[in-house]
């Protein structure tokens, strides 16, 4: 059964209106300059994301009961750990980490999220979570011990896309990963986009005005940009 947030998604989706997400990442966030931070988004922000590959015990919630008290925004969390999750967000992200071969990331994460989630009302929304090379070592990485898929590998990353669509993925999230050299090139975009008929996220490495109006006429339904939010205009 789809939530009204998703549904929000799709309705968003199909008048072809574009989303950005911030993500904030509860390890780097000063939660006393909340209000600031909130007020120098961009205007056209739809959700905020919060969720990180470290966070400590705690930290996830304290972020999230700051951010709702400033601001009327839906909070989806973007967990890297099943100890992240808290009943304060509006929805949450529930990753499976296609591109890596990890069993704790397809499905041990998830498994020990249960006991949790099923006694909490957060809307739960199945996410294919596609890691691309964005020329780093990323916090993904790292945590996770997976390689990203090579950008040069189109029909890889497009039937990965398709398989996560296929086990139930609500939504396809391509991300270049934290710290990004290199964002997850327009051709990416434009034939997963083609290839799926659920929603497509698509972040990591997006830093500059062309960069994001790029992705989104590739075919990303929503942007997710983190720390670069104060976008630049020119390069």
């Amino acid at each position: 059964m789809e939530g009204i947030f998703y549904k929000s998604f799709l309705k968003l989706v199909a008048g072809k209106e574009k989303q950005l997400a911030i993500l904030i990442d509860p390890d780097k966030f000063d939660i006393s300059a909340t209000k600031s931070f909130l007020n120098k988004i961009p205007k056209e922000t739809t959700h905020l994301f919060v969720g990180g590959s470290t966070v400590a015990n705690g930290e996830t919630e304290e972020t999230v009961k700051a951010l709702k008290a400033e601001s009327k925004l839906p909070i989806f969390l973007f967990p890297g750990d099943h100890s992240h999750i808290t009943p304060l967000a509006d929805a949450l992200l529930f990753l499976t980490l296609l591109s890596g071969r990890n069993a704790e990331y397809l499905v041990g994460q998830q498994i020990k999220s249960i006991s949790k989630l099923k006694n909490l009302a957060l809307e739960i929304i199945s996410t294919g979570y596609i890691l691309i090379d964005g020329g780093n070592n990323s916090s993904v990485s790292k945590v996770t011990k997976t390689e990203p898929l090579p950008q040069e590998n189109i029909e890889l990353i497009v039937n990965t896309a398709l398989a996560g669509q296929f086990m139930g993925a609500k939504l396809i999230y391509l991300e270049a990963g934290s710290g990004a050299k290199i964002p997850v090139k327009p051709e990416i975009i434009s034939e997963v986009k083609k290839a799926i008929n659920i929603p497509l996220i698509v972040g990591g490495g997006i830093k500059t005005e062309v960069q994001k109006e790029t992705a989104y006429r590739s075919g990303a339904d929503m942007i997710v940009m983190g720390t670069a939010f104060e976008i630049e205009s020119t390069k």
